[in-house]
């Protein structure tokens, strides 16, 4: 099998350079500093997005998400180019096995918009990705491993190979036995839905369940387009969870979080991992702590039906696995419990 998994097709030309952002009014002005730091991370954000940002508000929580910005170059403690530690997880290039029963598949480096909290911000958009000999070694990897029965496709987005490059893939994947479950992460549907055609709906209609986590993290990336879009992946039988970040100016307020987690059900959506972020370098300006996280997520429990809680994950550094780190409504007290209920008072309950 020889076959090169990335596509270089765009369904509308997006913003990748300072000089289109200032055009665009995006930015004021380019900077030293930011042709530094858009040399080292790459720029790129869909028309979709630059419609969706208020460019009358300096603080537009979309904008805070793609657009370059100078406290960028300030890196914080702890800060490292592999902060989740895929490297001590990869057996061969472009796999990741972290845990028994799944691997992870980073098939391109290419991505529809460039998030400026990236994880993996050093590595997306430089290099096309895995060549054909290289995805061949880790398909061979996983028919080898009959403890592997989750495929999950990253990247970049696996959204950005062709609708044909994609299905040939997936059938490949399926085709393996022991292989039970599908899933993609992206963030297409939502930041440049164009790139949906009825071809890439056909590549993601599969006999195997596929599971389709979609990261969003602010109420207004579900438009009208991305919600009539999970409407016909879930038409499919595609099923759809959602992955979002805690990011400080976006949706660290109750306010913006709520709106974030109702959109994402109306949408078709559950809500599955709300990730604390991780230590990515220059996105110390983003970082929401654990007591802030867990302060924004109790009171929701008793607004929020059960479909919209999410799970609040902490990846632990150095490859260590994630972890939920979520508030707590319940706590040992001698031989009984003590139970925090709807009206904020506690009381005791025993088993």
């Amino acid at each position: 099998m020889k076959l090169s998994f990335f596509s270089k097709k765009d369904s509308a030309a997006p913003v990748r350079s300072l000089d289109d952002l200032c055009e665009k009014g995006l930015i004021a002005a380019s900077t030293a500093t930011l042709e530094e730091l858009a040399r080292r991370y790459p720029v790129r954000v869909t028309r979709t997005l630059v419609e969706l940002i208020d460019k009358n508000d300096p603080a537009d929580p979309i904008a805070c998400q793609f657009v370059p910005s100078e406290a960028e170059a300030v890196e914080g403690p702890g800060e490292e180019a592999d902060p989740i530690g895929d490297a001590a997880h990869s057996p061969l290039p472009g796999l990741i096995h972290r845990y028994p029963d799944r691997v992870l598949l980073t098939v391109t480096n290419a991505c529809a918009a460039y998030c400026r909290f990236c994880f993996r911000r050093t590595r997306v958009g430089h290099g096309e990705g895995l060549s054909g000999q290289a995805l061949a070694r880790v398909l061979d990897y996983i028919r080898a491993h009959g403890e592997v029965r989750e495929v999950i496709l990253s990247g970049g987005d696996p959204l950005m190979l062709s609708p044909r490059r994609l299905g040939a893939l997936l059938d490949e994947i399926e085709a393996i036995d022991h292989v039970k479950v599908l899933r993609i992460h992206s963030r297409v549907p939502v930041v440049d839905p164009a790139r949906m055609t009825a071809e890439m709906l056909d590549a993601l209609t599969r006999a195997k369940p596929l599971y389709l986590l979609l990261h969003a993290n602010h109420a207004r990336e579900l438009t009208p387009e991305a919600r009539a879009l999970c409407l016909a992946l879930v038409r499919r039988g595609v099923v759809l969870l959602s992955q979002s970040v805690l990011l400080r100016g976006v949706n660290d307020t109750p306010e913006s979080l709520e709106a974030l987690l109702r959109a994402l059900v109306e949408s078709r959506i559950k809500p599955h991992y709300l990730h604390l972020l991780d230590h990515a370098p220059g996105t110390a300006h983003f970082r929401v702590s654990i007591e802030e996280a867990r302060a924004l997520l109790k009171p929701l429990q008793n607004t929020l039906s059960g479909l919209a809680q999410p799970t609040l994950m902490l990846d632990i550094p150095g490859g260590h696995g994630k972890i939920p780190i979520g508030p707590t409504f319940i706590e040992r007290d001698g031989e009984t419990w003590q139970v925090e209920g709807m009206d904020r008072t506690k009381r005791a309950y025993k088993e």
